[in-house]
């Protein structure tokens, strides 16, 4: 048997770029947002109620504590409205549930030592819950004091849900068995978390086991298929034993060869140096069979029959195809960190820093294969399979918050309509994080008796989904000749508490102008 325990642990190193003795700073007590309130209500928004339903408005939105209680067409009854402790004039706004991210980590203190940072910068852009895969890796670190600080609402941060990566953070050493790899899993369960990260570096029979474990356990699964082991388990053999969940585009291009059972690799190639990793990566589109051809018709069929879910993660790349304007967005100046540019720009060390000597040629082979990966997904959502939007911030000049409204708008240059867009982003996210445990997820869509989990934001991100970044949308006021900034969260609502999203960011840019000063 080959054992690749140190295997585990260099994805990890890789992954998170730090030393895994290092500690992040601990999230302050909360003193941001005000409620919950015995009732609430939001009035006169237009209502996207996540399901993938037509918007529908004005309406009232009655909240009581932290539950949604009622929905009104045209307004609530005068005797509700008497009693609200707060009414949100959301006139002219949209209202959604809130946003699932799938994919978030917020652990590395050479990046953001402060974890409010990146929770701050969620919530400011609508991210009412975050599954973590992980937070934060190594032992000792704060992903459950943190979900459970969270959850008692005494910090600034969306609703977390933590993994562990297979492996990590348990003091009981290599996972180089069947029966290591089911002890590690009721571990982890024990412990607190909701699921499992896999970065494929278990031999099939020990990563079946692990898998096998985590649904007795009512646990879920998902997987970063790395280069070091998709030899061994491609996409659809992870998906073959159990696997819940594909993030990324890992496993999937190396289940559609087309000439041969294994990747052609160049002769320079070499998986450590990430600018050879991730420059020959693209190149892999010209190994696979075209799409519409019958072994990729029945490939997405595969995928879509095993109730596999995809959360494809497109923004975490989208720099490849344009760095320099990667490098250059709007947010970068005011509200990413400078250790944070520092960590982006090319380097020799940290993982995604890549652009050492990034070429048109490389660009351009990941404009292909982007359309590849587009369409995969595209044709997978088509025909049923549930696509989830996540974001992996903190990478490749994508900074928290950002980022995930970037992958929203990736999601829709895939081909999902705007509808298709907010389910995703949404109901669909909820349902992945509660599918392992049976139930029906709390949160996703707007109804009566679910968690009080809303985004308001001025205007229709149907029509537009720029209007749901930070930093807002750039347009012409045609009668005063101004060019303005419109948009932006107006508020974001977790477990019924009303959360100020412009003052979020105005907390984020003093610590951007406070670590500029310090410099």
């Amino acid at each position: 048997m080959i054992r690749l325990p140190k295997l585990v642990l260099a994805a990890v190193a890789a992954i998170t770029a730090m030393p895994l003795a290092a500690q992040m700073e601990r999230v302050p007590d909360r003193t941001e947002g005000d409620g919950p309130y015995p009732t609430l209500i939001v009035s006169g928004a237009t209502m996207v109620e996540g399901s993938g339903a037509p918007p529908m408005g004005p309406v009232d939105i009655v909240i009581e504590n932290n539950r949604i209680a009622a929905i009104h067409p045209g307004a609530a009854p005068d005797d509700i409205r008497a009693k609200a402790g707060r009414i949100i004039d959301a006139k002219g706004m949209t209202v959604m549930p809130g946003f699932v991210d799938t994919h978030g980590h917020n652990g590395d203190p050479m990046k953001a030592a402060q974890p409010s940072y990146g929770y701050k910068l969620w919530l400011a852009h609508g991210v009412t819950s975050v599954r973590g895969v992980s937070f934060y890796f190594g032992p000792g670190q704060p992903d459950l004091e943190d979900t459970r600080r969270s959850a008692a609402n005494t910090i600034t941060a969306p609703r977390l849900f933590p993994y562990a990566a297979m492996g990590d953070k348990w003091p009981g050493g290599a996972i180089d068995s069947a029966a290591k790899a089911r002890e590690w899993v009721r571990w982890a369960k024990a412990q607190g978390f909701w699921g499992i990260k896999f970065f494929n570096s278990l031999e099939p029979d020990i990563l079946a086991a692990a898998l096998d474990e985590a649904d007795k356990q009512g646990m879920g699964s998902v997987a970063h298929l790395a280069q070091p082991g998709v030899q061994l388990v491609n996409a659809r053999k992870a998906t073959s034993i159990g696997m819940d969940g594909i993030t990324h585009f890992y496993g999937h291009f190396e289940s559609l060869l087309d000439d041969g059972a294994l990747v052609k690799y160049p002769e320079s190639y070499n998986y450590f140096d990430e600018q050879s990793r991730f420059g020959w990566v693209a190149r892999l589109a010209d190994q696979v069979v075209e799409p519409g051809s019958e072994e990729w018709e029945e490939y997405i069929d595969f995928l879509v029959d095993s109730g596999v879910t995809l959360s494809p993660t497109f923004n975490i790349y989208s720099a490849s195809r344009d760095v320099m304007a990667a490098k250059n967005r709007d947010w970068h100046e005011r509200y990413t960190l400078p250790s944070l540019m520092d960590f982006y720009a090319p380097s020799a060390t940290n993982h995604g820093s890549y652009y050492k000597d990034w070429t048109t040629e490389d660009e351009v082979a990941w404009r292909k294969f982007y359309r590849y990966w587009f369409d995969l997904t595209k044709e997978f959502h088509r025909r049923g399979g549930r696509v989830t939007a996540g974001s992996d911030p903190g990478y490749i000049y994508q900074t928290w918050g950002f980022a995930y409204i970037g992958e929203l708008e990736m999601l829709r240059e895939a081909g999902l309509e705007p509808l298709e867009v907010i389910r995703a982003a949404t109901l669909a996210g909820a349902e992945e994080i509660y599918q392992s445990r049976g139930q029906a997820p709390p949160m996703g869509t707007i109804r009566p008796g679910k968690l009080a989990d809303l985004v308001i934001v001025p205007g229709n991100p149907l029509d537009n989904l720029k209007l749901l970044y930070g930093t807002g949308h750039t347009k012409l006021n045609y009668e005063t000749g101004a060019i303005e900034q419109v948009g932006g969260v107006r508020w974001t609502i977790k477990d019924g508490i009303v959360f100020d999203a412009p003052a979020l960011l105005e907390d984020v840019a003093r610590m951007v102008e406070t670590q500029k000063a310090t410099r």
